[in-house]
């Protein structure tokens, strides 16, 4: 897609005009900016009109309880946010140990970085009363405060009606512009889909049937090592890519813990119904035939991205997120057709498939300030600067001239050079600087009516991304994103989602030990439904063990009565 130059600026002509326009200043009036701190390395005068020495750079640590690259300490973009806010951020990761156990040896030390996103040690951080409450210093920061409204930050409120979190995501400026399906799908390879002739598949039995009629006429990959029909991730908490699928099945989005029927407004669990049984059903048929991966139940999830990263994997159920490493890796090897295709598959046809979903609130965690912290202020003020429309572009697109361009109708787009660049991993980390797990807009660009808010989801720039297999892939279902291969995402209703509710979850209530029973006899049971020779007898025993240890009633219970509470939040009650 060819696209005129407006102008090219160099990396140093970019932040010098961001620097003048930017610093202390809104862009329009020049008058002094409400939102952004006059910070960094630039000069200030003193009372008597004389030039005074730069400012430091204030430095802040953050931590994020998961695993992620570090950039350089050199960072130019970091260097260049710095530069306008007069702060910045070190940001390390998860290394070796659970989010547990980092945060716990965190609390039992009781020091903390000033920033800290503990994923899901965030209970024993609360418990240990390790963040201070934003709530109570966030009307000097306009940016933190109207990030949310009022609704939502009820939502966010603590027990005690503080607030000591922001959740990042799911915060989306207008329209929702995503291009990447990130959720939940049944998910099929590009190559298939040619040598089947780019059909539709709208049925549980469509995709399996596809998938059978390839792999008896293709066995082996081109290398010659043997083609896997289906896969299965059942390690740990990843089991929802088996226990989960009757949710989507019966036509219902992600609430993840159950059904919500739309005209009770009570919620149904999905593990038990009719639905259920012939998904299961199924998948042990698949399983008897050699369609499904015989190791599909003793691998761990190191075991299963290596399979996919092969090419060798015709298809299987999972969230995009959690096999974005191996979407990579096939692309690192040019297996450009091996590349996965998300499938709406119902279990019937007549019923309207809820796999996509606009982004949503996540109030279970989020990033916090710790008691650690002594600057309080200035790290909020940080928080509050790099949610500034003009720093946020520098988060997501980078610096103008180096990493995107803009044309004569004002819509951003990069050259072959610039997206080579940003496919390197080493150029990134030493270049780009997302700040990605504090909190962020997306949808539409906040700097502009014109833009998406990152590269990756405006739409022109996103096809030139992709392959020539992808783009014959696309081009036969008529569409340029993997979205909208699947329904529009709907208007949230009230509850949803009501997972996180449920991730909140823990043994100290009845619904909670409720629900680890569950996933304890889920786990253990349903790989031995899909293995069994005797389908029926196997199904009936775990229905029975599922009710005899589980209190279903207690755990449907409490995830009415949060239905109830969300809908009365969002009614104003």
């Amino acid at each position: 897609m060819k696209k005129s130059f407006r102008f090219i600026l160099t990396l140093t002509a970019a932040i010098t005009m961001l620097t003048g326009s930017f610093a202390g200043c809104n862009k329009e009036t020049k008058e002094p900016s409400d939102s952004i701190s006059n910070g960094g390395d630039s000069k200030t005068t003193d009372a008597a009109g004389n030039d005074s020495q730069p400012q430091a750079v204030r430095e802040y640590s953050a931590f994020f309880a998961v695993p992620k690259n570090e950039i350089t300490d050199d960072n130019e973009c970091q260097e260049a946010i710095a530069k306008l806010i007069g702060a910045k951020c070190k940001e390390t990761w998860l290394t070796g140990q659970t989010a547990e156990e980092a945060i716990g040896v965190m609390v039992a030390g009781g020091e903390y970085p000033d920033f800290v996103d503990a994923s899901t040690g965030y209970d024993i951080m609360m418990d240990a009363g390790a963040f201070i409450a934003i709530d109570e210093y966030w009307d000097k920061y306009p940016n933190i405060k109207n990030f949310y409204t009022e609704a939502q930050w009820n939502n966010i409120r603590a027990e005690d009606g503080h607030v000591y979190i922001i959740p990042q995501y799911g915060n989306v400026n207008e329209v929702d512009m995503q291009t990447i399906h990130n959720d939940e799908a049944f998910w099929i390879q590009a190559r298939v889909l040619k040598w089947a002739g780019y059909p539709k598949i709208e049925t549980l039995d469509e995709y399996f049937k596809v998938i059978e009629d390839y792999l008896a006429a293709n066995p082996t990959a081109a290398d010659g090592t043997a083609n896997i029909g289906y896969e299965i991730l059942c390690d740990d908490w990843r089991y929802f890519c088996l226990e989960n699928p009757p949710m989507f099945l019966d036509g219902a989005p992600n609430d993840g813990c159950c059904i919500v029927d739309p005209t009770t407004l009570k919620a149904i669990d999905y593990n038990t119904t009719d639905t259920a049984k012939r998904y299961f059903k199924k998948l042990n048929e698949e399983f008897k035939k050699g369609v499904i991966d015989p190791e599909t139940f003793t691998m761990n999830y190191d075991q299963y991205i290596s399979k996919l990263s092969s090419g060798r994997v015709l298809g299987m159920v999972d969230q995009f997120w959690d096999f974005q490493a191996a979407d990579v890796a096939l692309k690192q090897q040019g297996l450009y057709d091996c590349t996965y295709i998300p499938v709406g598959v119902t279990i019937d046809k007549g019923i309207e498939e809820r796999y996509h979903s606009a982004p949503v609130l996540d109030v279970s965690n989020g990033v916090g300030i710790t008691t650690s912290c002594k600057d309080v202020e200035g790290a909020l003020q940080f928080i509050n600067d790099i949610l500034d429309p003009e720093i946020l572009k520098i988060r997501f697109w980078g610096l103008e001239g180096k990493d995107y361009l803009v044309d004569e109708n004002g819509v951003f787009y990069r050259t072959d050079e610039m997206r080579k660049n940003l496919d390197n991993q080493t150029y990134k980390d030493q270049h780009m600087c997302n700040y990605a797990y504090f909190p962020y807009y997306e949808g539409k660009a906040r700097f502009d009516d014109k833009n998406a808010w990152a590269a990756e989801d405006q739409p022109g720039e996103f096809y030139e991304t992709l392959s020539p297999e992808i783009q014959e892939c696309f081009k036969a279902y008529g569409v340029e994103t993997y979205v909208e291969l699947l329904n529009p995402s709907q208007p949230s209703a009230a509850w949803f989602p009501l997972w996180s509710f449920s991730n909140t979850f823990n043994t100290q209530t009845d619904y909670g030990t409720a629900k680890v029973n569950m996933d304890t006899v889920k786990h253990e049971y349903l790989p031995k439904v899909v293995l069994s020779e005797d389908f029926d007898a196997a199904w009936d025993e775990y229905i029975s063990v599922y009710n005899k240890n589980c209190d279903i009633q207690c755990y449907l219970d409490a995830i009415n009565e949060e239905i109830q509470r969300r809908i009365d939040v969002a009614n104003g009650k």
